[in-house]
């Protein structure tokens, strides 16, 4: 339960977050890449603070929800999470999200990013990591995608709420 009210939080820090660089992107006074630049320049400290007071706070936390147990990481494992978690994760995909708010509305990017993310999660998954693939897991990525289509497609002549 903790771990949904985690991700809970998650989604709508993000939320607010996104809402909020769209509104100064759509002043056209920045970029998306210096908007970027500047939102991980704050964040970056802040993680490392949190990160030195969860050691305090739970010191052999490996495995538990905090996890800040350290041990040594293979070769493979720093490849994975600089290259797919940092490079791919923490660079290319916020910069591509950024762009698209900023040529777009963020009611509508948000939710195709943050739908195809746990689509492209529960594939890899499965075939990289053995995760279970559920028809339940299954059902639910395509009740998720096919809501994204529907936010998403709405044209002028849609009607509105």
């Amino acid at each position: 339960m903790q771990a949904v009210l985690f991700a809970i939080l998650a989604g709508l820090c993000w939320g607010l977050g996104e809402v909020c660089a769209k509104a100064v992107l759509h002043t056209h006074k920045i970029g998306p890449f210096l908007a970027v630049a500047i939102r991980t320049s704050l964040a970056l400290p802040l993680i490392w603070i949190a990160y030195f007071i969860a050691r305090r706070i739970a010191p052999t936390g490996a495995g538990r929800g905090l996890g800040t147990g350290e041990q040594a990481l293979t070769v493979k494992e720093w490849l994975l999470l600089l290259g797919g978690s940092g490079v791919i994760a923490g660079a290319m995909a916020m910069i591509a999200f950024y762009i698209s708010i900023s040529m777009g509305e963020v009611s509508k990017m948000k939710p195709i990013a943050f739908s195809v993310a746990p689509a492209t999660a529960v594939i890899l998954g499965a075939a990289f990591i053995h995760e279970p693939l559920t028809v339940r897991k299954v059902v639910a990525v395509a009740i998720i995608l096919t809501g994204v289509v529907l936010l998403s497609t709405g044209g002028a002549n849609a009607p509105s709420a």
